[in-house]
Protein backbone atom coordinates (compact mmCIF):
# COMPACT_ATOMS: atom_id res chain seq x y z
CA UNK A 1 0.00 0.00 0.00
CA UNK A 2 1.07 3.53 -0.47
CA UNK A 3 0.20 4.94 2.13
CA UNK A 4 2.20 8.17 2.33
CA UNK A 5 0.55 8.85 -1.65
CA UNK A 6 -2.61 8.27 -0.26
CA UNK A 7 -2.81 10.54 2.33
CA UNK A 8 -1.54 13.04 0.26
CA UNK A 9 -4.27 12.44 -2.24
CA UNK A 10 -6.83 12.90 0.80
CA UNK A 11 -5.43 16.24 2.54
CA UNK A 12 -5.56 17.24 -0.61
CA UNK A 13 -9.07 16.68 -1.08
CA UNK A 14 -9.65 18.18 2.10
CA UNK A 15 -7.54 21.03 1.32
CA UNK A 16 -10.19 21.91 -1.04
CA UNK A 17 -13.08 22.27 1.35
CA UNK A 18 -11.04 25.17 2.35
CA UNK A 19 -11.89 26.91 -1.04
CA UNK A 20 -15.30 25.17 -0.89
CA UNK A 21 -15.77 27.31 2.48
CA UNK A 22 -13.82 30.60 1.56
CA UNK A 23 -15.90 30.65 -2.10
CA UNK A 24 -19.50 29.72 0.27
CA UNK A 25 -18.87 33.08 1.80
CA UNK A 26 -18.86 35.20 -1.00
CA UNK A 27 -22.37 33.44 -2.21
CA UNK A 28 -24.98 35.81 -1.95
CA UNK A 29 -27.55 34.78 -4.88
CA UNK A 30 -28.37 32.16 -7.30
CA UNK A 31 -26.24 34.11 -9.76
CA UNK A 32 -23.23 33.90 -7.37
CA UNK A 33 -23.85 30.49 -7.28
CA UNK A 34 -24.53 29.27 -10.79
CA UNK A 35 -22.72 31.42 -13.08
CA UNK A 36 -19.71 33.56 -10.63
CA UNK A 37 -22.02 36.63 -10.79
CA UNK A 38 -20.50 36.97 -14.47
CA UNK A 39 -17.57 38.30 -13.07
CA UNK A 40 -14.48 36.31 -13.97
CA UNK A 41 -11.11 37.77 -16.07
CA UNK A 42 -10.18 35.74 -18.87
CA UNK A 43 -7.57 34.27 -17.45
CA UNK A 44 -9.89 32.33 -14.72
CA UNK A 45 -12.42 31.78 -18.43
CA UNK A 46 -9.48 29.91 -19.97
CA UNK A 47 -8.72 27.94 -16.96
CA UNK A 48 -11.96 26.72 -15.96
CA UNK A 49 -13.05 26.18 -19.84
CA UNK A 50 -9.70 23.89 -20.04
CA UNK A 51 -11.05 22.16 -16.94
CA UNK A 52 -14.80 21.47 -18.26
CA UNK A 53 -12.77 18.88 -20.41
CA UNK A 54 -9.41 17.71 -19.00
CA UNK A 55 -10.76 15.15 -16.69
CA UNK A 56 -10.00 11.29 -15.75
CA UNK A 57 -10.76 10.26 -19.71
CA UNK A 58 -8.37 12.55 -21.01
CA UNK A 59 -5.74 11.48 -18.10
CA UNK A 60 -6.74 7.31 -18.53
CA UNK A 61 -9.11 6.93 -21.17
CA UNK A 62 -7.93 8.63 -23.98
CA UNK A 63 -4.66 7.46 -23.95
CA UNK A 64 -5.33 3.65 -23.74
CA UNK A 65 -7.60 4.31 -26.94
CA UNK A 66 -4.74 6.22 -28.60
CA UNK A 67 -1.98 3.72 -27.84
CA UNK A 68 -4.74 0.61 -28.54
CA UNK A 69 -5.87 2.58 -32.31
CA UNK A 70 -4.05 5.41 -32.92
CA UNK A 71 -5.25 9.11 -33.91
CA UNK A 72 -8.57 7.59 -35.48
CA UNK A 73 -9.84 6.37 -32.48
CA UNK A 74 -9.65 9.35 -30.62
CA UNK A 75 -11.31 11.93 -32.48
CA UNK A 76 -13.69 12.47 -30.36
CA UNK A 77 -12.15 13.32 -27.70
CA UNK A 78 -9.73 15.27 -27.46
CA UNK A 79 -10.31 16.67 -30.96
CA UNK A 80 -13.84 17.08 -30.99
CA UNK A 81 -13.88 18.12 -27.60
CA UNK A 82 -12.02 20.80 -27.89
CA UNK A 83 -13.57 22.12 -31.04
CA UNK A 84 -16.53 21.87 -29.17
CA UNK A 85 -15.23 24.75 -27.17
CA UNK A 86 -14.10 26.83 -30.21
CA UNK A 87 -17.30 26.69 -31.93
CA UNK A 88 -19.13 28.12 -28.34
CA UNK A 89 -16.67 30.68 -28.17
CA UNK A 90 -17.13 30.93 -32.31
CA UNK A 91 -20.77 30.86 -32.46
CA UNK A 92 -22.64 31.02 -29.49
CA UNK A 93 -20.81 32.54 -26.49
CA UNK A 94 -21.46 36.38 -27.53
CA UNK A 95 -25.27 35.48 -28.27
CA UNK A 96 -26.19 33.74 -25.06
CA UNK A 97 -23.76 35.86 -22.63
CA UNK A 98 -26.08 39.40 -23.92
CA UNK A 99 -28.98 37.96 -22.87
CA UNK A 100 -27.86 37.05 -18.47
CA UNK A 101 -29.67 33.97 -18.32
CA UNK A 102 -29.12 31.46 -15.57
CA UNK A 103 -28.87 28.42 -17.23
CA UNK A 104 -28.97 27.13 -21.35
CA UNK A 105 -32.59 25.85 -20.02
CA UNK A 106 -33.52 30.07 -19.35
CA UNK A 107 -32.97 30.13 -23.81
CA UNK A 108 -35.13 26.94 -23.88
CA UNK A 109 -37.83 28.89 -22.58
CA UNK A 110 -37.61 32.37 -23.95
CA UNK A 111 -37.46 31.49 -27.35
CA UNK A 112 -39.71 28.42 -27.29
CA UNK A 113 -41.94 28.30 -24.34
CA UNK A 114 -42.06 26.20 -20.95
CA UNK A 115 -42.58 22.36 -22.96
CA UNK A 116 -38.97 22.66 -24.98
CA UNK A 117 -37.48 24.04 -21.78
CA UNK A 118 -38.55 21.09 -19.51
CA UNK A 119 -37.77 19.04 -22.56
CA UNK A 120 -34.51 19.98 -23.68
CA UNK A 121 -33.47 20.63 -19.50
CA UNK A 122 -34.22 16.96 -18.85
CA UNK A 123 -32.16 15.71 -21.98
CA UNK A 124 -29.21 17.61 -20.41
CA UNK A 125 -29.40 16.48 -17.48
CA UNK A 126 -29.99 12.58 -18.20
CA UNK A 127 -26.61 12.98 -20.55
CA UNK A 128 -24.66 14.01 -17.08
CA UNK A 129 -25.41 10.37 -15.80
CA UNK A 130 -22.72 9.19 -17.70
CA UNK A 131 -19.98 11.76 -17.79
CA UNK A 132 -20.13 12.33 -13.98
CA UNK A 133 -19.94 8.80 -13.07
CA UNK A 134 -17.14 9.01 -15.29
CA UNK A 135 -15.66 10.98 -13.15
CA UNK A 136 -16.57 9.01 -10.02
CA UNK A 137 -15.03 5.41 -11.32
CA UNK A 138 -11.97 7.47 -11.89
CA UNK A 139 -11.60 8.56 -8.29
CA UNK A 140 -12.50 5.16 -7.09
CA UNK A 141 -9.67 4.00 -9.40
CA UNK A 142 -7.68 5.96 -7.80
CA UNK A 143 -8.20 4.86 -4.32
CA UNK A 144 -8.00 1.46 -5.20
CA UNK A 145 -4.41 1.65 -6.55
CA UNK A 146 -3.14 3.66 -4.01
CA UNK A 147 -4.73 1.34 -1.68
CA UNK A 148 -3.38 -1.61 -3.07
CA UNK A 149 -6.80 -3.13 -3.34
CA UNK A 150 -7.53 -2.49 0.10
CA UNK A 151 -9.61 -0.10 -0.48
CA UNK A 152 -12.17 -1.63 -3.33
CA UNK A 153 -13.28 0.61 -6.21
CA UNK A 154 -16.96 1.29 -4.76
CA UNK A 155 -15.60 2.30 -1.74
CA UNK A 156 -13.01 4.93 -3.38
CA UNK A 157 -15.82 6.45 -5.38
CA UNK A 158 -17.76 7.18 -1.77
CA UNK A 159 -14.98 8.45 -0.44
CA UNK A 160 -13.93 11.12 -3.18
CA UNK A 161 -18.05 11.87 -3.96
CA UNK A 162 -18.04 13.41 -0.54
CA UNK A 163 -14.97 15.24 -0.80
CA UNK A 164 -16.17 16.64 -3.92
CA UNK A 165 -19.35 17.20 -2.97
CA UNK A 166 -19.17 19.46 0.29
CA UNK A 167 -17.08 22.04 -1.42
CA UNK A 168 -19.66 22.25 -4.56
CA UNK A 169 -22.51 22.63 -2.12
CA UNK A 170 -20.69 25.07 -0.09
CA UNK A 171 -19.20 27.23 -2.89
CA UNK A 172 -21.46 26.69 -6.04
CA UNK A 173 -19.68 27.37 -9.28
CA UNK A 174 -17.25 30.28 -7.62
CA UNK A 175 -15.99 27.34 -5.52
CA UNK A 176 -15.14 25.70 -8.68
CA UNK A 177 -13.82 28.18 -10.95
CA UNK A 178 -11.16 29.06 -8.06
CA UNK A 179 -10.47 25.51 -7.57
CA UNK A 180 -10.31 24.76 -11.68
CA UNK A 181 -7.56 27.70 -10.95
CA UNK A 182 -5.35 25.91 -8.45
CA UNK A 183 -5.79 22.39 -9.93
CA UNK A 184 -4.89 23.51 -13.60
CA UNK A 185 -1.83 24.42 -12.48
CA UNK A 186 -0.89 21.23 -10.63
CA UNK A 187 -2.32 19.57 -13.57
CA UNK A 188 0.29 21.32 -16.02
CA UNK A 189 3.18 21.07 -14.06
CA UNK A 190 2.73 17.72 -12.70
CA UNK A 191 1.91 15.97 -15.92
CA UNK A 192 4.65 17.94 -18.17
CA UNK A 193 7.36 16.85 -15.42
CA UNK A 194 6.14 13.14 -15.82
CA UNK A 195 6.43 13.57 -19.52
CA UNK A 196 9.93 14.56 -19.68
CA UNK A 197 10.98 12.12 -17.03
CA UNK A 198 8.98 9.10 -19.23
CA UNK A 199 11.09 10.81 -21.88
CA UNK A 200 14.56 10.19 -20.55
CA UNK A 201 13.26 6.60 -19.27
CA UNK A 202 12.81 5.59 -22.91
CA UNK A 203 15.86 7.19 -24.47
CA UNK A 204 14.41 10.16 -25.65
CA UNK A 205 10.89 11.84 -27.19
CA UNK A 206 12.28 10.74 -30.56
CA UNK A 207 12.37 6.56 -29.86
CA UNK A 208 8.36 7.41 -28.43
CA UNK A 209 7.71 9.10 -31.46
CA UNK A 210 9.19 6.61 -33.56
CA UNK A 211 6.83 3.49 -32.59
CA UNK A 212 3.96 5.73 -32.91
CA UNK A 213 5.00 6.07 -36.25
CA UNK A 214 5.86 2.07 -36.55
CA UNK A 215 2.43 1.27 -35.02
CA UNK A 216 0.99 3.83 -37.06
CA UNK A 217 -0.57 5.36 -34.28
CA UNK A 218 -0.56 9.00 -36.45
CA UNK A 219 -3.47 7.86 -38.73
CA UNK A 220 -6.38 9.60 -38.17
CA UNK A 221 -8.55 8.61 -41.38
CA UNK A 222 -10.59 5.88 -41.78
CA UNK A 223 -10.34 3.21 -44.50
CA UNK A 224 -11.83 4.80 -47.58
CA UNK A 225 -15.69 3.05 -47.31
CA UNK A 226 -18.78 5.03 -46.91
CA UNK A 227 -19.79 3.42 -43.90
CA UNK A 228 -16.15 3.63 -42.24
CA UNK A 229 -16.44 7.38 -42.83
CA UNK A 230 -20.12 7.58 -41.59
CA UNK A 231 -18.82 5.90 -38.36
CA UNK A 232 -15.92 8.74 -38.55
CA UNK A 233 -18.22 11.46 -38.55
CA UNK A 234 -20.35 10.23 -36.15
CA UNK A 235 -17.83 10.09 -33.24
CA UNK A 236 -16.26 13.43 -34.61
CA UNK A 237 -19.86 15.15 -34.23
CA UNK A 238 -20.65 13.73 -31.00
CA UNK A 239 -18.82 15.61 -28.51
CA UNK A 240 -17.89 18.37 -30.93
CA UNK A 241 -21.40 19.82 -31.31
CA UNK A 242 -23.53 17.30 -29.17
CA UNK A 243 -21.38 19.24 -26.17
CA UNK A 244 -22.69 22.42 -27.27
CA UNK A 245 -26.04 22.91 -25.18
CA UNK A 246 -24.51 21.35 -21.72
CA UNK A 247 -24.97 23.32 -18.98
CA UNK A 248 -21.70 23.03 -17.81
CA UNK A 249 -19.68 24.42 -20.83
CA UNK A 250 -22.66 27.42 -20.29
CA UNK A 251 -21.78 28.13 -16.88
CA UNK A 252 -18.06 28.38 -17.36
CA UNK A 253 -18.32 30.33 -20.49
CA UNK A 254 -21.32 32.63 -18.77
CA UNK A 255 -19.44 33.17 -15.73
CA UNK A 256 -16.67 35.76 -17.64
CA UNK A 257 -16.83 39.56 -16.61
CA UNK A 258 -18.33 40.35 -20.51
CA UNK A 259 -19.10 38.74 -23.68
CA UNK A 260 -15.80 39.49 -25.39
CA UNK A 261 -14.24 37.64 -22.44
CA UNK A 262 -16.66 34.60 -22.92
CA UNK A 263 -15.70 34.35 -26.53
CA UNK A 264 -12.36 34.08 -25.94
CA UNK A 265 -11.67 32.16 -23.18
CA UNK A 266 -13.41 29.13 -24.53
CA UNK A 267 -11.53 29.48 -27.63
CA UNK A 268 -7.99 29.88 -26.24
CA UNK A 269 -9.29 27.03 -23.45
CA UNK A 270 -10.05 24.82 -26.15
CA UNK A 271 -7.02 25.13 -27.91
CA UNK A 272 -5.32 24.64 -25.48
CA UNK A 273 -6.83 21.40 -24.00
CA UNK A 274 -6.34 19.94 -27.17
CA UNK A 275 -2.43 20.60 -27.18
CA UNK A 276 -2.02 19.64 -23.97
CA UNK A 277 -4.10 16.19 -24.36
CA UNK A 278 -1.74 14.76 -25.93
CA UNK A 279 0.96 14.54 -23.08
CA UNK A 280 -0.39 11.83 -21.31
CA UNK A 281 -1.09 10.23 -25.00
CA UNK A 282 3.08 10.48 -25.24
CA UNK A 283 3.44 9.30 -21.78
CA UNK A 284 1.48 6.47 -22.14
CA UNK A 285 3.07 5.53 -25.32
CA UNK A 286 5.99 5.60 -23.36
CA UNK A 287 5.23 2.94 -21.36
CA UNK A 288 5.21 0.55 -24.13
CA UNK A 289 9.00 0.88 -24.14
CA UNK A 290 9.92 1.51 -19.99
CA UNK A 291 7.89 -1.16 -18.85
CA UNK A 292 7.44 -3.91 -22.86
CA UNK A 293 5.19 -6.34 -20.51
CA UNK A 294 3.21 -4.68 -18.14
CA UNK A 295 1.97 -2.44 -20.38
CA UNK A 296 1.19 -5.35 -23.35
CA UNK A 297 -0.70 -7.22 -20.73
CA UNK A 298 -2.57 -4.55 -18.94
CA UNK A 299 -4.01 -2.88 -22.36
CA UNK A 300 -5.20 -6.02 -23.06
CA UNK A 301 -7.05 -6.62 -19.55
CA UNK A 302 -7.55 -3.52 -17.57
CA UNK A 303 -5.66 0.02 -20.24
CA UNK A 304 -6.87 2.73 -17.33
CA UNK A 305 -4.48 1.29 -14.93
CA UNK A 306 -1.15 1.19 -17.35
CA UNK A 307 -0.59 5.14 -16.15
CA UNK A 308 -0.50 4.54 -12.70
CA UNK A 309 1.49 1.23 -13.04
CA UNK A 310 4.03 2.89 -14.86
CA UNK A 311 4.06 6.09 -12.18
CA UNK A 312 4.21 3.83 -9.28
CA UNK A 313 6.56 1.47 -10.49
CA UNK A 314 9.28 3.92 -12.50
CA UNK A 315 8.67 7.36 -11.67
CA UNK A 316 10.26 8.61 -8.55
CA UNK A 317 8.08 9.86 -5.45
CA UNK A 318 8.53 13.11 -6.41
CA UNK A 319 7.03 12.51 -9.47
CA UNK A 320 4.20 9.84 -8.08
CA UNK A 321 3.02 13.27 -5.70
CA UNK A 322 2.85 15.37 -8.71
CA UNK A 323 0.73 12.87 -10.65
CA UNK A 324 -1.92 11.69 -8.59
CA UNK A 325 -2.20 15.52 -7.48
CA UNK A 326 -2.50 15.83 -11.13
CA UNK A 327 -5.12 13.16 -11.47
CA UNK A 328 -6.99 13.97 -8.93
CA UNK A 329 -7.06 17.88 -9.91
CA UNK A 330 -8.41 16.62 -13.49
CA UNK A 331 -10.63 14.67 -11.84
CA UNK A 332 -11.99 17.20 -9.74
CA UNK A 333 -12.18 20.06 -12.23
CA UNK A 334 -14.53 17.98 -14.20
CA UNK A 335 -16.60 16.34 -10.99
CA UNK A 336 -17.33 19.24 -9.47
CA UNK A 337 -18.52 21.42 -12.13
CA UNK A 338 -20.61 18.32 -13.44
CA UNK A 339 -22.16 17.56 -10.89
CA UNK A 340 -23.49 21.59 -10.38
CA UNK A 341 -24.49 21.85 -13.82
CA UNK A 342 -27.70 18.99 -13.52
CA UNK A 343 -28.82 20.32 -10.64
CA UNK A 344 -29.03 24.20 -11.36
CA UNK A 345 -31.13 23.07 -14.47
CA UNK A 346 -32.99 20.73 -12.47
CA UNK A 347 -34.40 23.67 -10.06
CA UNK A 348 -34.21 26.55 -12.27
CA UNK A 349 -35.78 25.49 -15.09
CA UNK A 350 -38.16 22.25 -13.84
CA UNK A 351 -38.70 23.21 -10.13
CA UNK A 352 -39.43 26.72 -10.40
CA UNK A 353 -42.74 25.37 -12.28
CA UNK A 354 -44.02 23.44 -9.97
CA UNK A 355 -43.07 25.80 -7.24
CA UNK A 356 -43.67 29.15 -8.69
CA UNK A 357 -43.56 31.24 -5.41
CA UNK A 358 -39.77 29.71 -5.21
CA UNK A 359 -37.77 32.83 -4.50
CA UNK A 360 -34.15 33.42 -4.76
CA UNK A 361 -32.80 32.00 -1.24
CA UNK A 362 -35.12 29.21 -1.02
CA UNK A 363 -33.87 28.54 -5.01
CA UNK A 364 -30.09 28.60 -3.54
CA UNK A 365 -31.00 26.50 -0.87
CA UNK A 366 -32.79 24.00 -3.67
CA UNK A 367 -29.93 23.69 -5.72
CA UNK A 368 -27.74 22.75 -2.82
CA UNK A 369 -30.20 19.46 -2.15
CA UNK A 370 -30.53 18.57 -5.61
CA UNK A 371 -26.38 18.68 -5.82
CA UNK A 372 -26.41 15.72 -2.86
CA UNK A 373 -29.25 14.12 -4.49
CA UNK A 374 -27.68 13.59 -7.82
CA UNK A 375 -24.89 12.91 -6.24
CA UNK A 376 -26.54 10.00 -4.90
CA UNK A 377 -27.95 8.91 -7.90
CA UNK A 378 -24.71 9.60 -10.20
CA UNK A 379 -22.71 7.44 -7.58
CA UNK A 380 -25.13 4.57 -7.79
CA UNK A 381 -24.70 4.70 -11.30
CA UNK A 382 -21.52 4.38 -11.42
CA UNK A 383 -21.17 1.18 -8.86
CA UNK A 384 -23.79 -0.80 -11.26
CA UNK A 385 -21.67 0.70 -14.44
CA UNK A 386 -18.79 -0.92 -13.03
CA UNK A 387 -16.05 -2.15 -15.88
CA UNK A 388 -17.20 0.14 -18.62
CA UNK A 389 -14.76 2.04 -19.47
CA UNK A 390 -14.01 6.01 -18.57
CA UNK A 391 -13.73 6.74 -22.20
CA UNK A 392 -17.23 4.39 -22.95
CA UNK A 393 -18.86 6.57 -20.49
CA UNK A 394 -18.56 9.84 -21.54
CA UNK A 395 -19.10 9.05 -25.00
CA UNK A 396 -22.77 7.75 -24.74
CA UNK A 397 -23.28 11.09 -22.17
CA UNK A 398 -23.15 13.35 -24.99
CA UNK A 399 -25.15 11.41 -27.68
CA UNK A 400 -28.31 12.83 -25.99
CA UNK A 401 -28.08 16.05 -26.59
CA UNK A 402 -26.77 16.02 -29.93
CA UNK A 403 -29.96 14.52 -31.33
CA UNK A 404 -32.27 16.12 -28.58
CA UNK A 405 -31.20 19.69 -28.20
CA UNK A 406 -28.40 20.91 -30.31
CA UNK A 407 -30.39 21.53 -33.00
CA UNK A 408 -33.30 23.51 -31.24
CA UNK A 409 -30.52 25.51 -29.48
CA UNK A 410 -28.77 26.09 -33.00
CA UNK A 411 -31.54 26.80 -35.03
CA UNK A 412 -33.23 29.15 -32.33
CA UNK A 413 -30.24 31.56 -32.35
CA UNK A 414 -30.04 31.30 -36.84
CA UNK A 415 -33.31 30.72 -37.91
CA UNK A 416 -35.84 33.21 -37.07
CA UNK A 417 -38.44 30.93 -38.92
CA UNK A 418 -37.78 28.21 -35.79
CA UNK A 419 -40.94 27.26 -34.07
CA UNK A 420 -41.99 26.17 -30.96
CA UNK A 421 -43.54 23.24 -33.28
CA UNK A 422 -40.91 22.26 -35.49
CA UNK A 423 -38.37 22.52 -31.88
CA UNK A 424 -41.06 19.72 -30.34
CA UNK A 425 -40.91 17.88 -33.69
CA UNK A 426 -37.34 18.10 -33.94
CA UNK A 427 -36.40 16.59 -30.60
CA UNK A 428 -39.47 13.81 -31.20
CA UNK A 429 -37.88 12.59 -34.16
CA UNK A 430 -34.32 13.10 -33.13
CA UNK A 431 -34.57 10.70 -29.96
CA UNK A 432 -36.59 8.41 -31.50
CA UNK A 433 -34.17 8.29 -34.58
CA UNK A 434 -31.26 7.41 -31.76
CA UNK A 435 -33.34 5.25 -29.84
CA UNK A 436 -34.48 2.58 -32.51
CA UNK A 437 -30.61 2.34 -34.07
CA UNK A 438 -29.79 1.55 -30.46
CA UNK A 439 -32.44 -0.86 -29.51
CA UNK A 440 -31.89 -2.51 -32.81
CA UNK A 441 -28.08 -3.40 -33.27
CA UNK A 442 -28.08 -4.79 -36.46
CA UNK A 443 -29.74 -1.12 -37.72
CA UNK A 444 -27.08 0.31 -35.41
CA UNK A 445 -23.83 -1.42 -36.76
CA UNK A 446 -24.82 -0.19 -40.26
CA UNK A 447 -25.52 2.87 -39.05
CA UNK A 448 -24.31 5.33 -36.68
CA UNK A 449 -27.31 6.32 -34.22
CA UNK A 450 -26.19 9.67 -33.24
CA UNK A 451 -25.93 10.72 -37.02
CA UNK A 452 -29.40 9.01 -37.81
CA UNK A 453 -30.45 11.01 -35.10
CA UNK A 454 -29.26 14.53 -35.55
CA UNK A 455 -30.33 13.88 -39.38
CA UNK A 456 -33.87 13.31 -38.26
CA UNK A 457 -33.75 16.22 -35.72
CA UNK A 458 -32.56 19.23 -38.56
CA UNK A 459 -35.60 17.22 -40.52
CA UNK A 460 -37.99 17.45 -37.76
CA UNK A 461 -37.26 21.66 -37.04
CA UNK A 462 -37.41 22.05 -40.83
CA UNK A 463 -40.76 20.52 -41.63
CA UNK A 464 -42.23 21.22 -38.08
CA UNK A 465 -41.83 24.74 -38.54
CA UNK A 466 -42.91 24.90 -42.26
CA UNK A 467 -45.45 23.18 -42.05
CA UNK A 468 -49.16 25.63 -40.51
CA UNK A 469 -48.79 25.80 -36.69
CA UNK A 470 -50.97 22.88 -35.19
CA UNK A 471 -49.41 23.79 -31.49
CA UNK A 472 -50.15 26.88 -30.11
CA UNK A 473 -46.83 28.92 -30.62
CA UNK A 474 -45.35 30.88 -27.32
CA UNK A 475 -42.04 31.36 -28.20
CA UNK A 476 -40.86 34.49 -27.66
CA UNK A 477 -38.30 36.54 -29.26
CA UNK A 478 -34.74 37.11 -28.41
CA UNK A 479 -34.78 40.23 -27.38
CA UNK A 480 -38.01 39.82 -25.10
CA UNK A 481 -35.23 37.23 -23.46
CA UNK A 482 -35.23 38.78 -19.78
CA UNK A 483 -32.82 38.02 -16.93
CA UNK A 484 -34.80 37.20 -13.43
CA UNK A 485 -32.03 36.87 -11.45
CA UNK A 486 -29.82 39.07 -9.39
CA UNK A 487 -26.49 40.00 -10.81
CA UNK A 488 -25.57 40.76 -6.83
Amino acid sequence: MNTVLLVLVILYLVGTLAVGAWAGSKVKNTADFAVAGHRLPLMMVITTTFATWFGAETVLGIPAKFVSGGLGEVVEDPFGASMCLVLVGLFFAQRLYKMKLLTIGDYFRNRYGVSIEILCSLLIILSYLGWVAAQITALGLVFTVLSGDVISAPIGMIIGTVLVLIYVIMGGMLAVVYTDFIQMIVLVIGLSYIAFVSSSLSGGADKVIALASERSLFDIFPEPTVKNWLFFVAAAITMMIGSIPQQDIFQRVMSAKDGKTARNGAVIGGLCYLAFAFVPMFIVLSSLIIMPESATTLLESDPQKVLPTLILGHMPFFAQVLFFGALVSAIKSTSSATLLAPATSFVENILRHLWPSLDDRHQLTAMRVSIFVFAALVLTYAIAMAGTSIYDMVSAAYQVTLVGAFVPLTFGLYWKGATTQGALVSIALGVAAWLTLNLVPAWGEEFPAQLAGLGASIFGMIVGSIIPQWIADTKTTEEESYSVHPEG
